[in-house]
C-alpha cells in the first residue's frame, strides 16, 4: 500500500469512488481507501434513481452533469454501468404542485435540461397502466431513468484505476493529524471474525497533501476524529420491490417500452418498474434519524426491520395510481440508512477551521449527485474554484452552535419533506425558535412571522399568518405578500424599524491589521470614522464575500457581512489572516456576531425618530450631513444605551443600522417603538426588505455574488480600486466580462412576481437567468436582478422572463431604477 499521496479519498460509495476518479483524471496522485467493500454503506441498497428535479441552480448542474457523464462511462472503461434511460414522470395532484414544477422548469431551463409537459390524456394514452384520473398533469425528463449503484461505481472504480487512482480495501482510517504541511492518515487493517468486520493488528501510516472524507453513514464518526461538527446523520429509508404484475408483464410483452421513473410527489412516492414488478420508494412521515452518536462495529451492509404500518398509506395510494398492483405480493423489502443534512443538501468543500480537508457527506441522493459532485469538488481542490458557485452545498454553511439532536431532528424534518410543497417562501418548523434576539418575544407579540436565518429567528414581515399555516405560502403571491408590500410603503414614504441583528460581524485588529485587508479585500480601506464597502475575492477572481468595513481607528476595524454565512466567512477570514500575519505583522480577529444587536432604521422620518432619543450637547444638528454624513460611523447614546450609529440603509432610504450591546437590545426597542409612535414607525421584516434593496440594485451575496461571478461582472467596478493589489486581481482581470448583472422591471402577471430562479430571452434565445426577485413598491410592478450575456445589458433592452411556464415583458433599467442619483439617502436635516 501507498504511504504517500497528493489525495486521500476516505470512503467507497457512490460518491467517494466519483471523487477519485475526478482527481485521478485531473493528475492528481490519489489513493482511496475503504473500510469494507465498494458500495457497503448507503450504495448497495439505494434504488439507484437519478432525479434532475431540484430548486438549487448548483445542484441541478451536479446532477446534470452526473447523468451525463454516467453516460459515458461504458465506452472509457468497458463496463456496463447498468443505466436505464427510461424518463422521469413526476406527476401533480393539484395546481399549487403544477405551480412548483412550472417554477423548476424555469431553472432547469438555466441549466440547459431538458423536459415536457403532459397532460393526463396524454399520460394515460402514453402509459395506460397509470390512473390519472385525479390528475392535473406533469412534467417529463426524457433523458434520465434510473441506474444500477454497485455497476456504476464500479465502472467508476475502474475508470479511477485507468487515471492512476489506486483503491484499498478494508483499512479504516483510525486518526488524522496535521502537521503543518500535510495529513497523517493513521490506518487499521479489518479483517472478518465471525461475519463481522474487525480490527486487526495491521496499521499504517498514510501521508497525504489532501484528505477527502466521503465516510457516510460513518460522518459522526469522522466528525470525532477530526474534532468538528458534520451535521450528517442517516434516516431510515423503505423501500419494497413486488412479485410480477401480470398486467405489466403483458404489457412490456406487447412490445412496450419501461415505465419512465414515476414519481406522484402528492402521494410522497416513487415507483419504478423491476423484473415485472414494481419499487415502491416512500418519503413517509416520523421515519426516524439513526446513529445520531456513530455507526455500531457490527452494523455493516445491514437492513433495520421493515415498518410497514409506516407507510400504508403511501402504499394504497400506489394501488390507486396503478390498479394492477392492488392484488400483486412483496417480494423484497429494504429499510435501510439515507445520510441527510438538515437543508437536505449534502455538505461538500471544505472542513471549516482545517487545511486540506475536505467533506462529501449528507448526501441523501448519492447516486444521482456523485458524478457531479466528483466533477465540481475537483475543480474546487485542482483549481481553486469550480466553474459553479457552491456556497449553497459549503459545510461552512452550518456554525459550532448545530448540535447533534439539532441535526437528528432536522434531517427527520428534510427526509419527510422530500416531496411536500417546495414554496420559494417555505420555513421550517422543526427545532424553533432555537437562536433569538433579546427583542424577540416583543416581537412575536406585534405579529412577527419569522424565517430562519444560520439558526437565528428574524422576522420575515409582521401579520396575522403563522409559518405553519400554508395558506401563507404560494408559488404565486402568498398570504404575507399583502403584508411585506405594506411594510415596503411605509419605509419608502414613512419610516420602518428592522430587527438585523443576524449580520455576521468580526473585529480586526492589531499593527497588521490595515495592511492585511488593504490586500484582503478590493476597494480602498475607509478612513477612521468612515465606511466602505467592499468585497474580498477568491484565487479566482470571483465574489468570495462582501463586507462593510467601518474603521474604528487606525488598527481597529469593525466587518459585517452577511447574516447567513457566518461560520463561512469566519472560516475564510481567519485562514487568510493566518497565512499572511507573518508578511504584515500581528492581527487579531474575533467574532462578536452575537455581542452586537442591530436595528436598521430607514425612512423620510428616520432622523425625527432618532432626534428625540439621542443624548447631545446639540441634538438638533448631531445627525447633520455635517456632523454625521452619508457612509460614516458616529458612537452616540440613544435614551441610556451606547449604540455604534452607521449611516447606512441596505434600503436606499435615508437611514441608520444602529448597532448595540445585545444585552441593552430591549431598553433600546422600547425606546424606539416608543419614539416612532408619532411618525408612524413600522416595523418590516426581511421580505420588504428585499424587494427594497433591488430597487436599488444593491447586490445580494448568495444571488447576485457568489464564486461565479467577479466583482466586475457584477457592476461593482465603483467599489474596485484598481490602482492597488489585492487577492485575486490577477484572475478577476484575466476573466473579462462573461455576463453582467442587470436589474429589470417585469410586467409579470398579477398575482405572481419572480422569485430569483427564472430564465430570461431575447427572443427565442436564452440569454440570462435571474437570480433576485420581487415586487416593487415604487413602481408597483414585479422586480428581478440577474446575470445576462452582455450584449443584452444596456438600459432600456427589452427581454422575456420564464414565470409560471410563460414568457412575460421585461425591460433592462439603469442601475438603482429608483432614486439612481442617492438624493434621499443624502437626505440633509
Amino acid at each position: 500500500m501507498k504511504t504517500h499521496v497528493r489525495a486521500l479519498v476516505v470512503g467507497g460509495g457512490a460518491v467517494g469512488t466519483s471523487i477519485a476518479y475526478h482527481l485521478g483524471k485531473a493528475g492528481w496522485d490519489t489513493m482511496l481507501l475503504e473500510r469494507d467493500e465498494l458500495t457497503a454503506g448507503s450504495t448497495w441498497h439505494a434504488a439507484g434513481l437519478l432525479p434532475y428535479f431540484n430548486m438549487s441552480y448548483a445542484t441541478s448542474h451536479i446532477h446534470d452533469y452526473s447523468i451525463r457523464y454516467y453516460k459515458t462511462l461504458e465506452e472509457e472503461t468497458g463496463l456496463d454501468a447498468g443505466f436505464f434511460v427510461v424518463g422521469n414522470l413526476r406527476m401533480a395532484q393539484t395546481d399549487a404542485r403544477m405551480d412548483e414544477y412550472r417554477l423548476y422548469a424555469s431553472t432547469a431551463e438555466t441549466v440547459g435540461i431538458p423536459y415536457e409537459w403532459m397532460t393526463p390524456d396524454q399520460i394515460s394514452e402514453r402509459w395506460p397502466l397509470v390512473n390519472t384520473e385525479d390528475l392535473k398533469g406533469a412534467i417529463f425528463h426524457p433523458t434520465d431513468g434510473y441506474i444500477n449503484p454497485a455497476d456504476v461505481t464500479q465502472a467508476m472504480a475502474k475508470g479511477a484505476r485507468q487515471h492512476g487512482v489506486t483503491i484499498e480495501r478494508r483499512w479504516q482510517v483510525d486518526g488524522y493529524r496535521w502537521t503543518g504541511s500535510e495529513w497523517i492518515v493513521s490506518v487499521t487493517k479489518m479483517v472478518e471474525k465471525g461475519g463481522n468486520l474487525v480490527p486487526s493488528d495491521e496499521t499504517a501510516e498514510i501521508t497525504a497533501e489532501h484528505v477527502v472524507t466521503a465516510t457516510g453513514n460513518h460522518a459522526q464518526r469522522t466528525a470525532k476524529l477530526l474534532g468538528i461538527k458534520i451535521p450528517a446523520i442517516p434516516v431510515e429509508h423503505q423501500y419494497i420491490v413486488t412479485e410480477p404484475d401480470p398486467a405489466l408483464v403483458e404489457y412490456r410483452s406487447a412490445g412496450n417500452p419501461q415505465h419512465p421513473v414515476l414519481r406522484d410527489a402528492d402521494a410522497k412516492w416513487y415507483v419504478r418498474e423491476e423484473r415485472g414488478g414494481w419499487i415502491l420508494g416512500p418519503y413517509e412521515l416520523n421515519a426516524p434519524a439513526r446513529f445520531e452518536y456513530g455507526v455500531p462495529d457490527s452494523f455493516r451492509a445491514d437492513l433495520f426491520p421493515l415498518d410497514l404500518e409506516r407507510i400504508e398509506e403511501e402504499y394504497m395510494s400506489m394501488i390507486h395510481r396503478i390498479p394492477s398492483s392492488e392484488t400483486v405480493g412483496l417480494k423484497d423489502d429494504y429499510n435501510g440508512p439515507i445520510c441527510y443534512t438538515p437543508d437536505g443538501n449534502p455538505l461538500l468543500g471544505p472542513a471549516p477551521g482545517l487545511r486540506n480537508m475536505w467533506l462529501a457527506e449528507g448526501f441523501s441522493f448519492g447516486i444521482t449527485a456523485a458524478g457531479g459532485a466528483g466533477h465540481y469538488l475537483a475543480q474546487v481542490m485542482t483549481e481553486g474554484e469550480a466553474e459553479i458557485d457552491m456556497a449553497s452545498l459549503d459545510p461552512r454553511r452550518y456554525g459550532d452552535w448545530m448540535t447533534t439532536e439539532y441535526a437528528a431532528r432536522k434531517n427527520e424534518e428534510a427526509y419527510e419533506h422530500v416531496y411536500i410543497l417546495h414554496h420559494p417562501d417555505e420555513e421550517r418548523p422543526a427545532c424553533r425558535p432555537l437562536r433569538t434576539a433579546p427583542c424577540y418575544d416583543r416581537m412575536a407579540a406585534r405579529g412577527a412571522q419569522f424565517g430562519v436565518v444560520n439558526g437565528w429567528e428574524r422576522p420575515n414581515y409582521f401579520g396575522g399568518i403563522d409559518f405553519d399555516d400554508h395558506g401563507a405560502r404560494s408559488f404565486r403571491r402568498g398570504g404575507w405578500w399583502q403584508y411585506a408590500s405594506a411594510e415596503a410603503k411605509a419605509i419608502r414614504e414613512n419610516v420602518g424599524m428592522i430587527d438585523a441583528s443576524a449580520f455576521t460581524k468580526h473585529t480586526v485588529k492589531g499593527p497588521g491589521a490595515a495592511a492585511f485587508l488593504d490586500w484582503f479585500t478590493c476597494n480602498r480601506l475607509p478612513k477612521t470614522g468612515r465606511i466602505n464597502l467592499t468585497y474580498a475575492l477568491t484565487s479566482a477572481g470571483t465574489v468570495r464575500t462582501e463586507y462593510t468595513i467601518v474603521r474604528l481607528a487606525e488598527d481597529s476595524f469593525y466587518l459585517v457581512s452577511a447574516g447567513a454565512w457566518s461560520a463561512y466567512d469566519g472560516d475564510f477570514l481567519r485562514k487568510a489572516v493566518e497565512d499572511k500575519e507573518a508578511e504584515f505583522g500581528r492581527i487579531d480577529v474575533q467574532d462578536v456576531t452575537t455581542q452586537w444587536g442591530v436595528f436598521a432604521l430607514a425612512g423620510p422620518k428616520a432622523r425625527d425618530v432618532l432626534k428625540s432619543l439621542v443624548r447631545d450637547a446639540e441634538p438638533e444638528t448631531v445627525l447633520s450631513n455635517k456632523r454625521f454624513p452619508w457612509l460614516s460611523m458616529r458612537n452616540i447614546e440613544l435614551g441610556m444605551v451606547p449604540v455604534m450609529a452607521l449611516r447606512v440603509a441596505y434600503t436606499g432610504e435615508l437611514g441608520w443600522e444602529l448597532h448595540h450591546p445585545m444585552e441593552m437590545q430591549n431598553h433600546l426597542f422600547d425606546k424606539l417603538v416608543e419614539a416612532g409612535a408619532e411618525h408612524g414607525l413600522t416595523l418590516v421584516g426581511a421580505r420588504a426588505q428585499n424587494w427594497l434593496r433591488q430597487e436599488k440594485s444593491y447586490r445580494a451575496f448568495g444571488n447576485e455574488l457568489g464564486r461565479d461571478a467577479t466583482p466586475l461582472e457584477a457592476g461593482l467596478d465603483r467599489f474596485v480600486d484598481l490602482s492597488k493589489d489585492f487577492h485575486g486581481k490577477a484572475a478577476m482581470e484575466e476573466k473579462g466580462i462573461r455576463s453582467t448583472c442587470v436589474t429589470l422591471l417585469i410586467d409579470g402577471p398579477d398575482d405572481a412576481d419572480p422569485w430569483g430562479r427564472e430564465a430570461l430571452y431575447a427572443g427565442e434565445e436564452r440569454v440570462g437567468r435571474l437570480t433576485s426577485g420581487g415586487w416593487s413598491a415604487a413602481f408597483d410592478k414585479s422586480i428581478g436582478m440577474g446575470y445576462v450575456h452582455p450584449d443584452h445589458a444596456a438600459p432600456g433592452t427589452k427581454l422575456k422572463v420564464r414565470m409560471l411556464g410563460e414568457l412575460f415583458d421585461a425591460e433592462v433599467t439603469e442601475d438603482s431604477p429608483y432614486d439612481p442619483k442617492n438624493e434621499t439617502i443624502r437626505k440633509d436635516g
